[in-house]
């Protein structure tokens, strides 16, 4: 019998009363998905360029891709919501002129 254990994290946390169950860069407003998106983005960053434009600590950065790669199913699930949330509300059009 295997036994899962959570992995620690020393630079990530829930964010209690929050609408997202992932973690968040300890101190800080910026989700876990959030760092992954600006490294795997269509303009990426290195994490070294992220953190240094954040200024969080490198280990932080590094944490997020790990807990955004061992949590994808909910990463993406919150991403789906997220998007369903801007369609029905119609800001996921552009603005009309």
């Amino acid at each position: 019998m295997t036994t899962k254990t959570e992995t620690q994290y020393q630079h990530l946390e829930p964010r209690p009363g929050s609408n997202y169950r992932q973690f968040f860069l300890k101190g800080r407003r910026i989700r876990a998905a959030v760092v992954d998106e600006a490294i795997h983005g269509p303009d990426p960053f290195t994490p070294e360029e992220f953190a240094g434009e954040y200024q969080v600590p490198l280990e932080a950065v590094l944490e997020a891709l790990d807990y955004v790669a061992r949590n994808r199913p909910l990463i993406e699930e919150e991403r789906d919501h997220e998007a369903a949330r801007l369609d029905a509300r119609g800001l996921d059009r552009p603005a009309r002129g």
